[in-house]
């Protein structure tokens, strides 16, 4: 196996599987944590993310295909989706390819609420473009159900705080386009709900802000 990543909670490694190229995502110890409880929460934690991908593909989201879960060994063995992170292609994209690509990120994550499934984080860098036409949505590393406006709302905001931060050139445009996606799934009268809460979310951090 070749690492090819390390976040806080796991780590990505590209390797072969009986001839196939897959991604394994290992979550690793935390020395921190009491031993028991450690072991307990990341295979809650694999077993969860695994759940979530399935889901998200029976709501036609693409995902990678999962192919084993290591309970004992807190690993997954999922498909390595060949393509490019929007995080590198979304800038460099004209206009219209680029709305269009929005677009369809909307309808993915409007398809996620619409069973009341939170991807929890939501950024470009999760999401890879595949043969120039087809979006994965990746890392449900933190994913969870949740039906309350707010719990979407945190999700799309964070969406939209990444765009910012990354994109910022494009970043309002990108999200119109996202929203106008989502609300093809969810019709007019959800998105509205969601788009305020998106709304209320900013005025309350600029609020913290201003008070600190």
């Amino acid at each position: 196996m070749r690492l090819i990543s390390k976040g806080a909670e796991a780590n990505l490694y590209l390797a072969d599987l009986y001839g196939r190229s897959v991604i394994v995502k290992k979550r690793i110890p935390k020395p921190y944590r009491n031993p028991k409880l450690d072991i307990k929460l990341r295979v809650t934690r694999t077993v969860r993310e695994a759940e979530c991908i399935h889901e998200a593909k029976k709501a036609s989201v693409p995902t990678p295909v999962i192919y084993l879960v290591d309970r004992k060994d807190t690993t997954i063995f999922m498909e390595y989706v060949r393509g490019v992170r929007i995080k590198e292609v979304l800038d460099f994209l004209d206009e219209g390819r680029r709305e269009r690509v929005c677009v369809q990120i909307g309808r993915l994550i409007g398809r996620l609420h619409s069973i009341s499934l939170i991807h929890g984080d939501l950024t470009t860098s999760n999401m890879i473009l595949f043969n120039d036409e087809k979006i994965f949505l990746i890392d449900f590393g933190l994913s969870f159900h949740s039906r309350d406006e707010e719990d979407k709302g945190v999700d799309l905001h964070l969406l939209k705080r990444s765009l910012h931060s990354t994109h910022h050139e494009h970043a309002e445009a990108s999200m119109r386009s996202i929203f106008l996606g989502y609300e093809e799934v969810s019709g007019a009268q959800t998105t509205l709900k969601i788009l305020r809460k998106v709304r209320e979310i900013e005025y309350r951090g600029r609020y913290f802000h201003e008070r600190v």
